[in-house]
């Protein structure tokens, strides 16, 4: 399907992790769903909802991936859109994955939008790398992932803009209360 008067390349694999690999400044995440139900994390969210600990080395190389980034200059920024109450899913990200990516290097920020009618921001996912590359990621209503969409020619400024209207709407982690 044709997204921003394109034809999108579908990634996966290597070829996507390259991605995250190769950015050279900035990558940046819009992260709008309140559950993803993504078969590699299914064990782990059932174990949070069970009541279990976090695994020793839990997210071990996402963490690496940060601090390398982290340590050469290289910022990941993501802003995270919530909606009171916060899902089991959300409590999951919260309680067992934000806090260590914070600690690895991620800048993470929640933008809570329990009481606004519209934020202005769009209700689709996606990464912006080095303010220049713009990957959709197409989830189903219950939080599958169906794809990754390489936007070719994506109208940047409207993605710019969206980073910007929910990173001013966003507060750190670390002072989000719920």
């Amino acid at each position: 399907m044709p997204v921003d008067g394109s034809n999108p390349v579908l990634l996966d694999g290597d070829e996507w992790q390259a991605y995250f690999r190769d950015f050279e400044r900035s990558a940046f995440r819009l992260e709008v769903h309140q559950t993803y139900t993504m078969p590699a994390e299914a064990e782990t969210v059932r174990d949070f909802l069970a009541g279990a600990e976090r695994p020793e080395g839990f997210n071990a190389l996402w963490h690496r991936t940060i601090r390398d980034h982290a340590s050469a200059g290289r910022t990941m920024t993501r802003a995270k859109i919530v909606r009171r109450p916060l899902t089991p899913y959300s409590r999951y990200l919260f309680e067992w994955c934000i806090p260590e990516n914070v600690a690895a290097g991620e800048d993470y920020q929640i933008v809570d939008v329990t009481d606004q009618l519209n934020s202005g921001l769009p209700e689709q996912d996606f990464w912006l790398f080095d303010e220049s590359t713009v990957v959709h990621l197409n989830y189903r209503p219950d939080g599958t992932q169906i794809n990754r969409e390489l936007i070719q020619d994506p109208d940047i400024g409207k993605y710019l803009a969206w980073r910007e209207l929910a990173l001013e709407n966003a507060v750190p982690f670390s002072a989000y209360r719920t």
